[in-house]
């Protein structure tokens, strides 16, 4: 039930993470702070369908 994902900063759109979640016992969209490479700090990154 492992499924890859792939995550956009929310601020400049670009996607620079991939990473999976289990769909059965999370179903919400994933949101991490990480760093983004382009904006230079630390942002929210959301899920892409």
């Amino acid at each position: 039930m492992r499924v890859v994902i792939n995550l956009e900063c929310s601020e400049c759109k670009r996607r620079n993470y991939a990473t999976t979640k289990n769909k059965r016992t999370h179903t919400a969209r994933l949101e991490l702070r990480k760093y983004c490479k382009w904006c230079g700090r630390h942002t929210v990154h959301r899920e892409t369908r």
